[in-house]
């Protein structure tokens, strides 16, 4: 009987295995520069040319990104799930829109039902710190602005961190443009449309935050629930009245 002979592991393997699960699991995001080699040698204990053969690895597999003179940086394109022309159909497509909507719904429920079952107290305190940010910003303002956008979006990227799955937070993460520019865009009119809209959408925000601090996992999912399908019903409501304005404009020769 022949045998194959056993291949040594080389340490520049581990220290790539390490650096993708720190990708995989957010640790490391899209676009951020890692350490220097010699900062990160030490952390990993190890040489420098073996992190440097690691390093080497993950640009020939499109994760890193080496800049001369100007160090490693993970792919931005890791954090983009759609290009730019895509991103720029899907914000002004009003199908397209509810469409984003429905994905959300089912995206974000699953979030927020995990968050509640595995947040840790690291989470809790990301989560707290998103939370208080988009208050902050519900109470300053008094139009919506792309700093509320941003918060907004960064309290559902906290969710999906908190949820502890690599598929959810890397498909929140790859859609957090958009979803910044989709509450920028709708949100707007949804205030024109109801007065207590901010009200609302407050209030649904901390019940959300509540239940998943609180671990409720399936009033969580609920409750995410609720809120997109909120949306979606102003949203739906104010569409409804501007057809029904060119409607009656065109009635008239206007």
């Amino acid at each position: 009987m022949a045998f194959n002979q056993v291949r040594q592991r080389r340490l520049s393997d581990d220290i790539v295995e390490r650096l993708e699960a720190m990708i995989l699991e957010g640790t490391l995001k899209a676009g951020e520069r890692l350490p220097a080699e010699r900062v990160l040698a030490e952390q990993f204990g190890v040489s420098r040319p073996s992190l440097r053969e690691a390093i080497q690895k993950l640009v020939a597999k499109g994760l890193l990104v080496s800049r001369q003179g100007g160090g490693n940086y993970v792919a931005q394109s890791l954090g983009s799930t759609f290009s730019d022309p895509l991103l720029h159909l899907l914000e002004s497509n009003p199908e397209a829109q509810r469409d984003l909507l429905e994905f959300r719904h089912t995206l974000e429920g699953s979030c927020a039902y995990y968050a509640a079952l595995r947040a840790t107290e690291v989470d809790h305190q990301r989560l707290t710190s998103a939370f208080e940010t988009l208050q902050a910003c519900y109470q300053r303002n008094d139009k919506v602005s792309e700093e509320e956008g941003a918060a907004d979006a960064s309290f559902h990227l906290a969710i999906a961190e908190a949820s502890h799955n690599t598929v959810l937070l890397h498909t929140i993460r790859g859609l957090f443009d958009l979803l910044k520019h989709n509450v920028v865009t709708n949100i707007g009119g949804m205030y024109a449309q109801r007065t207590e809209t901010r009200e609302q959408l407050m209030s649904q925000h901390r019940e959300l935050y509540d239940a998943i601090m609180q671990g409720r996992a399936e009033e969580a999912r609920e409750i995410s629930h609720r809120h997109i399908s909120y949306v979606r019903e102003v949203l739906e409501e104010a569409q409804d009245e501007v057809r029904r304005l060119e409607r009656a404009q065109r009635r008239l020769g206007v």
